[in-house]
């Protein structure tokens, strides 16, 4: 057993697995106590996106530091908070006008739920039921694990979570099955459909259609269910557009944004919503209000941080940089075609994922070995059970992914069956 305090989050701690000591990080870089140089594959957790202690987001950090470092929001607010919501409303979907900030991707979630079934009661319609993707996820939250898939993760906390209506994921050449039952759902009145859009992360790098992902949102808006986008990993860049939305031409009523917002430097999430849903809570009547908050919602340096990241956008060739990163992705995946061992190899925007044949699934022996395996090669790449995806920073120079890549192919020649 260690002797660190420390419990860590998804990690069994009685298998004993070495824990590295990380001292600082740059570019797509982190080092570790001992040494090492680590290659962040999968940019710390998905939330890396312009490399670690980018100069910009450091020192906007810094400076605002040095002014106001929290304040209650409830009836008060500052300049980064402000800046940050016009910023925002300027590049996002002109149809979500409201910004509300929390402190992560599942409390984005979470407020996101909440509006939707506060919409509904506001305008004098009981409706309860929240409609998801199998497969998917949205968080550890009660909320958030409620609308994900239920299995290993939350079984031991199955009476805490409510019903929701599930339809099945828009597999490649059945994806009518998805479309149908998301039509029948909706029918029944729901009060909104929640989705992962093109991507689902944590269920396995699932991929699917922009077409697919349009005619879903045709449907909610046909029978009047609000449309929930879980932008929280596909923000900012992972799947080649700002938002994963914009490739098949979709607004969403309401949008969850976090990881990237801060370019990975602090916690901070918001939840945008289109007017109608703010609206049905704005009255004189204060019961009406919306009842949710955290104690560091909206904390001035994670904006000034936020707003430091909204400035690379504007003024640095970070879509460039996405584009040549998703052809360097595509580029190594079209070598893996037909290759002995690799299945499923795709790739959308710069996330790039296989799936090595053998043991299938998330808890199989395979993922730990796996993991151990990157670990001892200086790379910080955490597979979903058999499934290995690269999602690294944007500033990743070729040596480092050519790195990444040829050790993943070393992994499926020795790992695969």
């Amino acid at each position: 057993m260690s002797d660190s305090p420390v419990w860590h989050p998804f990690t069994q701690h009685g298998l004993g697995e070495p824990i590295p000591l990380v001292t600082h990080g740059e570019g797509a870089a982190l080092y570790t106590a001992d040494g090492r140089r680590i290659i962040d594959a999968i940019s710390s957790w998905w939330v890396t996106t312009h490399g670690h202690r980018h100069p910009r987001i450091m020192a906007a950090i810094a400076e605002q530091a040095g002014k106001l470092d929290q304040i209650i929001f409830a009836g008060w607010t500052h300049e980064p908070a402000e800046s940050l919501a016009r910023g925002l409303c300027e590049v996002m979907p002109a149809a979500l006008t409201r910004v509300f900030f929390s402190d992560s991707g599942s409390t984005s979630v979470e407020v996101a739920l909440k509006m939707a079934l506060g919409y509904w009661l506001s305008r004098g319609e009981r409706r309860d039921r929240i409609v998801v993707m199998q497969h998917s996820y949205h968080g550890d939250t009660i909320g958030a694990m409620s609308v994900g898939a239920r299995g290993v993760f939350n079984q031991a906390y199955e009476p805490l979570l409510f019903d929701v209506a599930t339809i099945p994921f828009p597999v490649a050449g059945a994806e009518q099955r998805t479309l149908d039952a998301l039509e029948v759902v909706c029918r029944t009145g729901p009060a909104a459909f929640i989705v992962e859009p093109l991507v689902l992360g944590a269920g396995g790098m699932l991929f699917y259609s922009s077409t697919v992902l349009a005619e879903m949102r045709r449907i909610c808006a046909h029978h009047n269910v609000l449309f929930i986008a879980d932008e929280v990993m596909t923000g900012w860049g992972r799947t080649g557009t700002l938002l994963a939305c914009e490739q098949a031409d979709v607004v969403p009523d309401i949008v969850c944004l976090s990881k990237g917002l801060t370019g990975g430097a602090l916690p901070l999430a918001v939840t945008m919503a289109s007017e109608p849903i703010f609206q049905a809570h704005y009255a004189t009547d204060r019961a009406r209000m919306f009842f949710h908050s955290s104690s560091y919602t909206a904390n001035p340096i994670a904006c000034a941080a936020a707003n430091a990241n909204l400035a690379i956008w504007r003024d640095e060739p970070v879509r460039e940089r996405i584009a040549d990163l998703a052809r360097r992705q595509q580029g190594w995946i079209d070598s893996l075609a037909g290759q002995r061992g690799v299945r499923g190899a795709r790739v959308l925007g710069t996330i790039a994922a296989i799936e090595i044949e053998g043991e299938d699934g998330y808890l199989s022996d395979l993922g730990p070995r796996l993991l151990g395996f990157f670990r001892e090669r200086d790379l910080l790449l955490r597979p979903l059970g058999n499934t290995v995806y690269v999602m690294p920073p944007y500033c990743i120079d070729d040596a480092d992914l050519g790195a990444i890549h040829a050790a993943i192919a070393q992994a499926v020649e020795a790992f695969s069956s």
